[in-house]
């Protein structure tokens, strides 16, 4: 392949200027608002190469060209520099995200600032109760013979299931109760946890042990049976924002793939918070995908990743500006699940 600085600098600029005017570059622009330092004749002929190499295409009988899935692979990986945000749109994300109540609220807050940041598709994975800690084990007695066991997560997720006991049960039992189980599984993984249950009922004191019995069973349910996974979209009309070349010219594969909740969570459930995954075009594994471009990592505290966001959008994206965006609303997402 070889291709030299110069047809290097040629393609960054046609990337650049192709998603800044949505409109396909010829050389004559390229030369004017470009310092390459060298003639149209001359940016014509490196074209011609980039064209021949597969990283340009010529989309119509117009003198300009676009760049393709390659051609954006190659600016990505080698020609693009991350901007940073700027201080404004630091403390915008801060002022945005810090004033959420609860878990659905960070959530939804994360998914429409994504949205407007970006003005691309926004989707959010909730915190993934499978890689949770257990935080805290509450019950609540409703009556002699019934309880309500809270489970709350070190991500803030909730689940309650209401517990049907063998026998009366006193106060007195319902605190012992309590203590024992937390004692035993708060900071745990959840799916770390089945031994520890059963360790429960193998260790209770022979009165409360029918009880610990009938409750070991609800505690499994709600520790570590499938729990379904949900995400949280925003921004769709910005889908209508671009060009007649945006998509392939046609926004129905794309409104499909956001619709299949199971797509979305295969597509962002699997990002790590160490990395950020951008996927061009036909890189996609989803059909529906293959006119679009997803950028993706994970968040959570530290390098746990909890979750997963990203945005989905035309391959004609502003890659640098993306990146960042992304990867400082999942850090500030992070960061606010780490002091919660």
């Amino acid at each position: 392949m070889g291709l030299d600085d110069r047809k290097l600098a040629v393609l960054r600029a046609i990337v650049e200027d192709y998603v800044a005017t949505q409109e396909p570059v010829g050389s004559k622009a390229l030369v004017e608002r470009h310092q390459l330092g060298v003639s149209p004749a001359t940016v014509r002929n490196d074209m011609a190469v980039l064209e021949e190499e597969g990283y340009i295409r010529q989309p119509h009988t117009s003198a300009g060209r676009v760049p393709t899935d390659r051609g954006y692979r190659l600016f990505v990986d080698r020609l693009s520099r991350v901007k940073p945000l700027s201080p404004a749109e630091r403390r915008a994300i801060e002022r945005f995200l810090v004033g959420a109540v609860d878990l659905d609220d960070v959530v939804h807050r994360t998914v429409r600032l994504l949205a407007q940041l970006t003005r691309q598709v926004a989707v959010v994975q909730y915190p993934s109760l499978a890689r949770s800690s257990v935080r805290h084990l509450e019950l609540v007695p409703i009556s002699t013979t019934r309880l309500m066991l809270v489970m709350i997560a070190d991500t803030g997720r909730v689940e309650q299931r209401l517990v049907e006991l063998p026998a009366p049960v006193s106060a007195d039992d319902v605190t012992d109760l309590r203590r024992l189980v937390n004692e035993k599984l708060v900071g745990s993984r959840l799916s770390e946890t089945p031994p520890l249950v059963q360790a429960l009922v193998e260790e209770s004191s022979p009165h409360l042990r029918g009880t610990m019995t009938t409750l070991s069973t609800v505690l499994l349910e709600t520790l570590v049976e499938r729990h379904e996974e949900r995400i949280a979209l925003a921004g769709t009309a910005n889908l209508t924002r671009g060009g007649l070349l945006d998509f392939q010219g046609s926004l129905r594969p794309i409104l499909e793939a956001l619709e299949e909740e199971v797509v979305m969570l295969k597509l962002i459930g699997e990002a790590e918070s160490t990395t950020t995954r951008v996927l061009i075009g036909d890189e996609n594994e989803i059909d529906n995908l293959r006119a679009a471009s997803v950028v993706s990592t994970g968040y959570g505290p530290g390098a746990t990743a909890l979750g997963g966001l990203g945005v989905v959008g035309p391959t004609r994206m502003d890659y640098p500006g993306t990146i960042a965006t992304v990867r400082a609303v999942a850090r500030y997402v992070g960061e606010l699940l780490a002091q919660n």
